[in-house]
C-alpha cells in the first residue's frame, strides 16, 4: 500500500468512524479499515494503519512518548518535521515528524476538544487545560493556533504541569537558594511578611513559592488560587482554588477574581494567588490590606524594579488608578524575592527586595539581600521590619 492510497484510506476511516457516536475500539477501527478497503488489505497493512489511526485518535498521537518522560516540561511543535522539547536545558530538536500540517491541525482540534474548547476557522486559537494527560496528575496546558494565522502551519505548545513540591532544604542543596538566603527567608515567613516572588517564565517562581508555603505553621490555614493547579506545598492545611475557563458554548467561566472573592469568605489565615496576571491584583492587595498577613503571589516580572509598573498595567485592568495602586501596594506587600534561570537551566534566587514609599507616594523596590553582595541598602530596614514583627 503506498503512502497516498494510505492516507486515503485513513481519511475514508475517520470518517466513516465520525458517523458514530461511539468510542472506537481496536475492533470497531479494524472492522472500518477493511470495510473501506474492500476486504482486501492483508494482516501488515491492517496493522500499520491501527497504529496510524491509534496515534491520531487516542492520547496526544506521536507525541505521548515525549509527555511520557518526566524530564520534559515543554513540547512545541511549529511544523509537521519540526517538533521540540525542553528539559530544563533549553529547546532541543527531537526526531518526531507528523505526515502534514492538516495531521497536526487535526490532533490540535482534538485537543481542543478534549479540553472542552472550540478550534476551527472561526476561532483559530485555542488555550486550555487536559487533565489526564502525560503522566502528570495536573495535566497538560494546552495553546494552539491555526493556519494560516501560523504562517508556518498549526503551531502547537503543550506545556506539562508538575506539582511543585521542593521543599526549601532541597532547593538549599541544589544551590538555587544560598544558606544565608535559606536563613533570612524562614525569618520572613515566621513574621508574616506579605511577598511576591518575580522572574520571567520557567525561573521557578511557583517551585519557591511552594517551599516557603511549607514553612507556614501547621496551626494556619492556606487558601491558594491558581489560574492552572501547580501549587502542592507541603502543608497539612491547604485549599485549592482552580480558575475554569468558558466551555464550547462560552459559559461557566470561573476567573482568578471570582475566586480571590470567595477566598475572603473562606477564613484563610494566608491567601496566595498562584501568579497574579489581570485584574484580581486589586483583590489580592484588598485582602492583604483587611488582616489577612502573610499572603503571597507571584508576577512575571524581570527585575525587581520593574513591579511597580508591572503591577499598575494590572490594576489598571480593574479600574484602578496609578496613585491608588501604589498606595496599596505600600501597605500591603512587604517583600520581593526574585529568582531567574541561567543560560544553562539552573534557577537560583537571586535578590530579596524590600518595599519603601517615598514622600510622593510612589513604592520602589529596595535591594535587602543579593546573591553577589549580602551587605545591600535595604538590609537594615528589612532587619528593622524583621524585629517589629517578631515582638508582636
Amino acid at each position: 500500500m503506498t503512502a497516498l492510497e494510505s492516507t486515503d484510506l485513513l481519511d475514508r476511516v475517520r470518517d466513516r468512524l465520525s458517523q458514530t457516536a461511539a468510542e472506537p475500539t481496536p475492533a470497531t477501527v479494524a472492522a472500518a479499515i477493511r470495510a473501506e478497503s474492500g476486504g482486501v488489505l492483508g494482516d501488515t497493512d491492517l496493522l500499520r494503519a491501527l497504529r496510524l489511526l491509534q496515534t491520531e485518535l487516542t492520547g496526544v498521537g506521536p507525541l505521548d512518548p515525549l509527555l511520557a518522560d518526566p524530564a520534559v516540561a515543554d513540547v512545541l511543535v511549529t511544523a509537521p518535521d519540526e517538533v521540540w522539547v525542553d528539559r530544563g536545558r533549553g529547546l532541543q530538536r527531537v526526531p518526531i515528524t507528523f505526515a502534514d500540517d492538516a495531521a497536526v491541525r487535526r490532533l490540535a482540534q482534538r485537543l481542543a476538544l478534549a479540553a472542552g474548547r472550540r478550534l476551527d476557522d472561526a476561532q483559530p486559537w485555542v488555550d486550555g487545560r487536559l487533565p489526564g494527560v502525560g503522566n502528570s496528575a495536573f495535566g497538560v496546558r494546552l495553546h494552539a493556533v491555526l493556519a494560516p494565522i501560523a504562517q508556518g502551519g498549526t503551531c502547537l505548545s503543550l506545556r506539562v504541569l508538575r506539582p511543585a513540591t521542593q521543599g526549601l532544604d532541597a532547593l538549599t542543596e541544589s544551590g538555587a537558594v544560598s544558606a544565608d538566603a535559606r536563613a533570612l527567608l524562614l525569618r520572613i515567613t515566621a513574621a508574616r511578611l506579605a511577598f511576591l516572588v518575580i522572574g520571567g517564565t520557567g525561573a521557578g517562581k511557583t517551585t519557591l513559592l511552594a517551599a516557603l508555603l511549607a514553612q507556614v505553621d501547621p496551626a494556619e490555614r492556606i487558601v491558594c488560587v491558581e489560574d492552572a493547579a501547580e501549587l502542592a506545598p507541603q502543608h497539612p492545611h491547604v485549599v485549592r482554588l482552580v480558575a475554569r475557563a468558558p466551555n464550547v458554548e462560552g459559559v461557566g467561566e470561573v476567573t482568578v477574581r471570582d475566586l480571590v472573592r470567595q477566598a475572603l469568605r473562606m477564613r484563610p489565615d494566608r491567601i496566595v494567588v498562584g501568579e497574579v496576571r489581570g485584574a484580581e491584583v486589586i483583590d489580592l492587595l484588598t485582602a492583604l490590606n483587611t488582616g489577612h498577613d502573610g499572603g503571597a503571589g507571584t508576577v512575571h516580572a524581570n527585575a525587581p524594579e520593574e513591579v511597580p509598573a508591572r503591577l499598575e498595567a494590572l490594576a489598571a485592568l480593574g479600574g484602578m488608578d496609578r496613585a491608588a495602586l501604589h498606595s496599596q501596594l505600600a501597605a500591603a506587600v512587604q517583600v520581593v524575592f526574585h529568582v531567574e534561570r541561567r543560560a544553562d537551566g539552573a534557577r537560583r534566587l537571586v535578590t530579596i527586595g524590600i518595599l519603601e514609599r517615598d514622600n510622593d507616594g510612589w513604592v520602589s523596590i529596595l535591594p535587602a539581600w543579593s546573591a553577589d553582595c549580602a551587605d545591600m541598602p535595604g538590609r537594615a530596614a528589612l532587619n528593622s521590619l524583621l524585629h517589629r514583627r517578631s515582638a508582636r
